[in-house]
């Protein structure tokens, strides 16, 4: 990959992680558990489901703050440094996106299938309130958008730091 090729994706990983992080800070600044709770009625059913989906999502914004921070670092230097970008962007899909994909709370799972038909590919395990609906689903389709750009950086990058430190 070309080192311009290689700066334009860090820029564009860039910007996608921000945009999640503006989204997910300003949800979790407006959204108290016991509002969700009250929406979704039964609050024997919901209040741990809930706390499972805030905890993830609150977790999810540190990595994702984290990783848009780094890449901020690697787009700044005077001289972009090859090296440090895929390691930023390996640690982006393997950080974000895969804490994404597969809450520790498992709140919600993936169907892939759904998403060669266009349509969203989150199952939700229980009917979540409209807000927290969408804005997973939104944040669900820059995921993807991220994941089909970086990965090469699922398997790839480990295998090309391996064969370096063969040599």
């Amino acid at each position: 990959m070309s080192d311009a090729h290689l700066k334009q994706l860090c820029e564009d990983t860039f910007n996608r992680l921000k945009k999640v992080s503006m989204e997910l800070e300003k949800f979790l600044n407006q959204v108290t558990l016991s509002s969700l709770v009250e929406q979704s009625g039964d609050p024997e059913e919901y209040e741990t489901y809930y706390r499972h989906y805030l905890s993830d999502f609150r977790h999810l914004l540190v990595y994702c703050e984290n990783a848009y921070e780094k890449l901020g670092v690697c787009l700044r230097r005077a001289r972009f440094n090859p090296e440090f970008a895929e390691e930023s962007l390996y640690k982006v899909y393997h950080s974000c996106i895969t804490n994404f994909y597969y809450p520790k709370g498992e709140v919600y799972d993936e169907d892939g299938r759904y998403s060669y038909t266009g349509q969203d590919c989150i199952i939700f395990r229980k009917t979540v309130t409209p807000e927290l609906q969408n804005l997973t689903l939104s944040l669900s389709r820059v995921f993807e958008q991220m994941r089909e750009e970086l990965q090469y950086y699922e398997t790839d990058y480990i295998t090309k730091k391996r064969m370096q430190s063969v040599k």
